[in-house]
């Protein structure tokens, strides 16, 4: 037990006898380090002084150099222009000119290099854009052969639709007078010949350069629009579209005539009439009453405007793009088959109207007298033209049954026409109905008794 704990304490003494020692050596070590690490800074400090000494020392012996030699070239500069001037007998003013024309020369002959080397680069665009140019006019002259190969081949293709369309025609009018032996005839032959495609080939002649060409494929396609079966095919095939172009396009008054007959034609349908609105019809027929003389022209137009006025739903439209004042216009004809059309329009709006008040879907003013329509109305009332006459005589009983519109007649005469209307139309519906919408109205009933009329 005894040696074990002398054993123990003698361990313990060696450890911190070598703690002690290794804390000396560590001194040691450290004090060495510093030393070192002195000597080295006072040799960097030292180099680098030795360094910057150097550099100065360099700086001033380039620069003594470099003042040498330029003192010495100048001693030499100015020892050649002496030298110069002794051995050429030049005055220094002569020497100062030729120096200027010598930098002037210089200056000059850099400019002309200059200047060639610009032409040279332009001379080489040029040369390329001329190939360019010479590409470009190949392929002109190529696409002008193949227009001239085509316009022939168009040519070739008309020739042949106008035999076909005059063959056509003579076949429909041949047709028409052989109907009443034969009743199927006419439907057979149009059949065969939407079967075989010759209306696409009628339509697209519609676009034709050569007037005859278009004016006869118009007038088969107005023939073909007069019956109701064959409209709906026509406008599938897009004929609509190409008449209503023709139109507004064509400065013919036979082109226009025709064209606007077969979109009067077509406007008799009710989907007919909207595609047509749509398609900005009601402008195109408006401006062809403006600008048409022709007073069989100005009939059909005033016909499809007339057929558009039938239909209720386009009352807005047709007042706001102007169809009614066209219309109207159009009384400048004094042609009473214009004028037909005219009060036939007029008295289908004016039934438009009246439906709609009794409907509850219309309050206020009549369009047409907002429009300025009704002393045109009363005017022509008692037309010497009976057609002209009843188409009027109905639009005013159609007018009077809206309460709105009573205080506008009353002022503008139109009562005293109504109570005409009431004792003298020759048609007897037109009679009752005048007289059954003058003792309907208030307004009315007390104008006649302040006037005192008997009717």
């Amino acid at each position: 037990m005894k040696e074990e704990s002398m054993v123990k304490v003698k361990e313990e003494i060696d450890y911190k006898s070598l703690c002690r020692r290794l804390d000396r050596e560590l001194d040691k070590l450290t004090m060495e380090y510093e030393r070192q690490q002195k000597v080295f800074e006072d040799d960097i400090e030292r180099l680098t002084t030795e360094a910057q000494h150097c550099i100065l020392e360099a700086q001033q012996n380039y620069s003594d150099s470099l003042e040498k030699e330029r003192l010495k070239y100048q001693k030499d500069y100015k020892e050649s222009i002496k030298r110069l001037e002794e051995k050429a007998f030049v005055p220094a003013e002569e020497v100062v000119i030729l120096k200027k024309i010598l930098q002037r020369e210089t200056l000059l002959r850099n400019a002309a290099e200059g200047e060639i080397n610009h032409l040279k680069n332009q001379m080489a665009e040029l040369k390329m854009l001329e190939a360019s140019r010479e590409s470009d006019i190949l392929k002109l002259r190529k696409m002008l052969e193949d227009e001239a190969h085509q316009k022939e081949k168009f040519k070739g293709e008309i020739a042949r639709l106008q035999s076909q369309l005059l063959q056509l025609g003579f076949e429909v009018g041949k047709t028409k007078q052989q109907q009443q032996a034969s009743g199927n005839g006419e439907k057979a032959s149009v059949a065969k010949l939407f079967e075989q495609g010759g209306l696409q080939k009628i339509l697209s002649l519609l676009e034709a350069e050569a007037t005859d060409a278009r004016i006869n494929a118009v007038k088969i396609v107005a023939n073909l629009s007069s019956e109701e079966t064959n409209q709906k095919k026509i406008v599938e095939a897009g004929g609509l579209t190409s008449l209503l172009t023709l139109l507004k396009n064509s400065q013919d008054e036979t082109t226009q005539r025709v064209a606007a007959s077969a979109i009067a034609n077509l406007a008799m349908n009710e989907t007919n009439q909207d595609l047509i609105v749509a398609q900005g019809g009601i402008n195109i027929l408006s401006m062809t009453a403006a600008n048409a003389e022709d007073p069989q022209t100005l009939r059909m137009v005033a016909g499809a405007i007339a057929n558009l006025c039938g239909n209720d739903k386009l009352q807005i439209k047709l007042r706001g793009e102007d169809g009614i004042k066209a219309l109207l216009g159009m009384v400048r004809c004094r042609h009473p088959d214009v004028h037909i059309q005219i009060a036939r329009g007029i008295a289908n709006f004016a039934k438009c109207e009246s439906k709609a008040s009794t409907q509850g879907t219309q309050v206020g003013r009549s369009l047409l007298i907002e429009d300025g329509v009704l002393p045109w109305i009363v005017q022509n009332a008692n037309n010497e033209v009976s057609l002209v006459r009843r188409h009027i005589e109905l639009a005013l009983c159609h007018l009077a049954q809206h309460e709105a519109n009573a205080r506008d007649m009353i002022s503008g005469g139109a009562i005293l026409e109504l109570v005409r209307i009431s004792r003298d139309c020759s048609r007897e519906d037109i009679r009752i109905l005048a007289r059954r919408t003058l003792i309907s109205s208030p307004a009315f009933q007390a104008e006649i008794k302040r006037l005192k009329i008997d009717y």
